[in-house]
């Protein structure tokens, strides 16, 4: 299934790049986690506005996506849910200069208005009075989230005997909420900000310490035809307006605002 997925999105970059050549105008490809689409799909028409441009966004699991990069050595910039992939960077190549956006956190997340009472700890994700579904490691950053913050606890081994299933990203995980095939799932906090989210699921906010806080970080691919004006997004993601756009859809805070400029990754 997951080679399936990467090789629909080669077919798709492929058709991509032919069209890119066929026109005058400059172009740029993405490559962005699933839960982060909200705030790059409005910052990504205003940059094009202001510089003439047209950008093409693929979505989907970070893994995926980094994945089908290698594969295909197509495309301009890589936005995942982890900073994780950075590391992982120092022996592909394909990541160079790098812009902090943001932080990506886990919360379980209910139906909205917690009808079955469930409390904000990962403890509940044990219950087997209750149906739980799981991010998939293998496909996107929220299961790798999911696992690590879970071992961390000594939850993983007993959370994943009374998951129900595998959802293969973030967006799959909201879903089975809001279509009443699960009660509880640990997902990404910024997803339940959503539009076609907000009025169906609600968040049960953990501690930092069990959130697993992660930097969300732009990355330029080595691979980029046009690195300058990928610079630029770069810059444009991380200015004022930017951080205004990530505040907006829950990845940064008041406090995470004040810091932003003393992160480091």
């Amino acid at each position: 299934m997951f080679l399936l997925r990467r090789i629909i999105i080669i077919l798709l970059l492929l058709s991509f790049y032919s069209s890119v050549n066929a026109k005058e105008k400059e172009e740029l490809l993405f490559y962005i986690g699933i839960t982060m689409i909200k705030p790059v799909e409005e910052l990504a028409h205003k940059f094009e506005k202001q510089y003439n441009c047209k950008i093409k966004i693929l979505q989907g699991g970070s893994q995926d996506l980094y994945e089908s990069i290698k594969m295909s050595k197509i495309g301009d910039i890589y936005l995942p849910g982890s900073v994780i992939y950075r590391y992982r960077n120092l022996i592909d190549g394909l990541l160079l200069d790098g812009k902090f956006v943001g932080f990506n956190k886990l919360a379980l997340v209910v139906k909205k208005g917690n009808p079955k009472n469930i409390k904000a700890s990962l403890l509940e994700l044990t219950n087997e009075k209750l149906r739980v579904v799981l991010g998939n490691e293998h496909s996107g950053s929220i299961g790798n989230a999911s696992k690590k913050v879970l071992r961390a606890n000594n939850l993983y081994k007993k959370a994943m005997l009374n998951t129900s299933f595998l959802a293969p990203d973030s967006r799959n995980l909201t879903k089975v909420i809001i279509e009443n095939k699960a009660d509880l799932v640990l997902n990404w906090y910024a997803t339940t900000f959503w539009n076609e989210n907000k009025d169906f699921v609600q968040a049960l906010e953990l501690d930092d310490k069990y959130s697993n806080k992660s930097k969300l970080v732009f990355n330029l691919l080595a691979t980029s035809k046009n690195k300058d004006l990928s610079r630029k997004f770069l810059n444009f993601a991380s200015s004022e307006e930017g951080r205004k756009v990530f505040y907006k859809y829950g990845f940064l805070n008041d406090k995470d605002l004040k810091e932003f400029d003393k992160v480091s990754f």
